[in-house]
């Protein structure tokens, strides 16, 4: 699918915009991966960061996109993931919102993108973020034609922001759309230990969040946000671990939830 992009200006050594893996997955369902990589193009450096910053929270979802790909074949779904840093323009905000492309991040300063012209900022939404969604809405697209697809997006939380200690281990967002959201928090509350956050550490009534509005709730396909705590996905073992106990959960919430319908049907 990336070889089908037209790509003026993104060059030779920049990765695709995104990775569709597992694509003729047959589970009936979407996995996404908003914040998967740390990457930055070619030609931007650093964006004036120190190095050891790339691998802190605010630059990707530790651990979401390894937990992502297991559980793209443990379910045998297709799961679209982003190639780009969340600080070069974040994949998972409106564009033009004060967060798409951020001049500080959890105390930060982030200076490649400090006062840039909006001629640069057209050119990131363009070449990064228009084709990862355009890939998103294709993969859903072709799902449909044989059932009512749904759509889980992957993401993961840092332990502490800002002096708080966040105590969940997993969390589940959403807004109205509660056919997926109910029966997944169950799912995960039966596993002992595990503390569960309901619209915790973040909100699906959060208007910021653009994926899982415009995917899912514009499209009337069920959806759900799944947010894990980076601390317990940061090693393999880890991320073997949670993807098992997620891909449990989830066949348990679409055993629940199902039969979707189509809107208008």
């Amino acid at each position: 699918m990336a070889s089908d992009i037209t790509e003026p200006d993104r060059q030779a050594a920049d990765p695709p915009p995104f990775e569709v893996i597992n694509a003729d997955g047959g589970a009936g369902y979407l996995l996404t991966c908003d914040h998967a990589s740390n990457a930055l193009p070619a030609g931007y450096g650093t964006l004036g960061l120190e190095p050891t910053v790339l691998a802190r929270h605010i630059a990707y979802d530790i651990g979401a996109a390894d937990v992502t790909r297991r559980l793209a074949t443990a379910l045998d779904a297709p799961a679209v993931l982003s190639a780009m840093s969340r600080l070069f323009i974040d994949i998972n905000r409106h564009p033009g919102h004060k967060q798409s492309i951020v001049e500080e991040s959890d105390h930060v300063v982030v200076p490649g993108n400090r006062d840039i012209p909006a001629a640069e900022r057209a050119k990131r939404e363009r070449d990064w973020f228009v084709p990862y969604h355009d890939a998103v809405t294709s993969r859903l697209n072709a799902m449909r034609q044989n059932a009512p697809p749904a759509l889980f997006a992957i993401h993961s939380f840092t332990p502490i922001l800002d002096g708080f200690e966040r105590p969940w281990h997993v969390g589940v967002l959403y807004k109205n759309d509660l056919r997926l959201a109910r029966p997944l928090i169950t799912a995960f509350e039966a596993f002992p230990g595990v503390q569960v956050g309901d619209n915790q550490p973040y909100s699906g009534f959060d208007p910021a969040g653009y994926g899982i509005h415009v995917h899912g709730a514009a499209l009337d396909i069920p959806h759900v946000v799944i947010e894990l705590r980076q601390d317990l996905i940061d090693t393999h073992h880890g991320a073997e671990a949670w993807a098992g106990r997620m891909a449990a959960a989830i066949r348990s919430a679409v055993r629940e939830s199902q039969p979707w319908e189509m809107p208008g049907h």
